[in-house]
């Protein structure tokens, strides 16, 4: 089903479980590539690009089972070094395996990495960070090969603390002779929980979640059980839906550790926070305040979540300036927000002012990317009367039922 139907205009009420992290579910899966026999990853969500890496971990040779609430991965027999197209070309988290398959056999063939169109997301900084681990490219043919006959540390300082280059460093700094220092390292929470992972497999890794993160190499490495920690962006699109829509709900298991920015900035809007070991409870009187939010590398606001943000302000009770200084590219849902009535001008591609209205109106709209899609979703649940969201399979990527945990915080939506 690639089209999801809203009736809006109502305030939310009720309780959703959080799902498992994309974010940290991915580069774990790609880390058990490694480890050279079974592992079990719990809470792994049901989405398209834990499906895709699933297939690709069995197109390189793994052993891959679901169970009721996790996955096992056996990469005894991990053979293959080039990687399908189809699923590389469909996933840009098809990355991280770079690093891991180099660990595990010295040499990967793959296509450029697709995903999302919200940017230009070079991978200069993977390659020339590996390249200073004795990694060599070749371009033939729109593939890329690396290989190195000797993993080994380095001094690795990044330009620009990149998650998916400190990922790649990561996961060949375990399987590299010597020791790998990185300065720059991306802090993101997701970061901290492949290093987590690792570590319980038997690997000795300092300082992740920093900006200096140290990885002694040559560890043996063996099968663990690892539980994945629940979505933040998934529980941020959630709760500044509810902002929008106002109401009061309880996000189950949302990592508040892992969202201060976003948390302070549901605060600012208007929104009241309450904190509990079970997850987060917010409350929304009304429209939402205006802010003036700038994205940034975490721990500052993260860019999965600025969609989310503008929706809600788009029938806020002020003036919101938002800048993107992640991607270039971010704002594709300017033009639908617009067909609901909202008041949004964008000076460049990565500046927006929102004026906002009392009332958005349903309309037709088309997700263009994962996380504006369910902005679009969200922004149909504020709006009075009936909205249909096309190109779902962008939000499927994701988001494992946003249906079903819509409906469960008191919205009427249904795919169709």
């Amino acid at each position: 089903m690639d089209s999801i139907r809203i009736q809006g205009g109502i305030c939310l009420q009720g309780k959703a479980r959080i799902q498992g992290s994309k974010n940290a579910s991915l580069p774990v899966l790609a880390a058990t590539l490694l480890v050279g026999e079974g592992s079990y990853i719990g809470n792994c969500p049901r989405i398209a690009d834990v499906h895709s890496m699933v297939s690709l971990l069995k197109s390189l040779g793994c052993a891959v089972y679901w169970q009721e609430t996790g996955i096992v991965v056996d990469s005894s027999n991990v053979g293959k070094r080039e990687m399908p197209k189809e699923a590389v070309r469909g996933m840009r988290s098809s990355l991280c395996l770079l690093g891991a398959l180099l660990g595990r056999c010295g040499e990967v063939i793959m296509e450029y990495p697709g995903g999302c169109v919200i940017g230009e997301r070079p991978i200069d900084l993977h390659m020339s960070a590996l390249a200073q681990m004795g990694v060599e490219f070749t371009q033939t043919d729109g593939k890329i090969r690396a290989a190195a006959n000797s993993l080994h540390g380095a001094c690795i300082d990044l330009p620009f603390p990149s998650v998916g280059a400190t990922e790649n460093i990561i996961l060949a700094g375990v399987a590299a002779e010597g020791e790998t220092i990185l300065t720059g390292a991306a802090r993101e929470p997701e970061i901290l929980t492949l290093s987590r992972f690792l570590c319980r497999c038997g690997a000795c890794i300092e300082g992740a979640g920093s900006s200096r993160v140290v990885i002694h190499g040559g560890k043996r490495l063996y099968g663990a059980d690892f539980w994945v920690p629940a979505d933040r962006i998934v529980a941020g699109t959630y709760l500044f839906g509810c902002i929008g829509a106002g109401g009061n709900v309880f996000l189950e298991h949302a990592p508040a550790e892992e969202m201060e920015a976003v948390l302070l900035t549901a605060e600012q809007m208007g929104g009241h926070v309450c904190v509990s070991e079970e997850g987060i409870y917010v409350q929304a009187p009304g429209r939402p305040f205006p802010v003036d939010l700038v994205t940034a590398p975490y721990p500052g606001f993260p860019t999965d979540l600025q969609s989310a943000v503008l929706a809600a302000e788009a029938r806020g009770m002020g003036c919101t300036h938002i800048e993107e200084t992640i991607f270039e590219n971010r704002f594709r849902i300017v033009e639908d927000l617009r067909k609901m009535g909202a008041c949004i001008e964008q000076s460049d591609a990565r500046h927006v002012t929102v004026q906002g209205v009392e009332t958005l109106r349903g309309a037709r709209l088309t997700a263009g990317e994962l996380r504006g899609g369910a902005a679009l979703v969200a922004a149909g649940v504020m709006a009075q009367g009936a909205s249909f969201v096309g190109g779902c399979s962008y939000i499927y990527r994701g988001y494992e039922n946003i249906c079903r945990d819509f409906r469960e915080l008191g919205a009427r939506v249904t795919s169709v």
